[in-house]
């Protein structure tokens, strides 16, 4: 397998792991807290095929593990490689702001209420570091197995 695809297979599954490992822990952090009022991790369908919420979304943060697979020289150049990821982080809440939310008439951010916008940030914050550790480790794990 080519560098480049070996990179983007693990950008997509470290993006995916992150979210339901990392922001799915934070979550049940924050529930137990009584800061959000239900886990995170749901088998609801969602449409348009019905895939369970949980995988639907992990598939979404995988396709930004691929973004971030293809960006994280320059990120880990300009912030090193865990801030460079927090820095990531953030970008999948800002399309989701100024995108998806007025693209589903819900307005910019959704109304942004002031309760919520930290949790949001925290959030993203916590999927980004979750996948440059996971990138990071993938990418040893690589090497390593390549040297023996």
């Amino acid at each position: 397998m080519s560098a480049t695809l070996t990179h983007l297979v693990l950008g997509f599954l470290a993006g995916a792991l992150s979210h339901l490992i990392f922001q799915g822990g934070f979550g049940a952090i924050l529930y137990v807290a009584h800061l959000i009022p239900a886990l995170l991790w749901s088998l609801t369908p969602v449409p348009p095929i019905g895939v369970p919420r949980s995988l639907s979304l992990a598939f979404w943060a995988g396709l930004w593990g691929l973004v971030y697979a293809l960006l994280e020289p320059r990120f880990t150049a300009h912030f090193g490689w865990w801030v460079g990821g927090l820095v990531f982080g953030i970008a999948p809440l800002l399309v989701y702001w100024f995108v998806v939310q007025p693209l589903k008439g819900a307005g910019v951010g959704g109304g942004f209420r002031l309760a919520t916008v930290p949790i949001e940030v925290a959030f993203h914050a916590i999927f980004g570091i979750g996948l440059a550790i996971l990138y990071r480790s993938g990418l040893a794990l690589i090497r390593g197995s390549a040297m023996s």
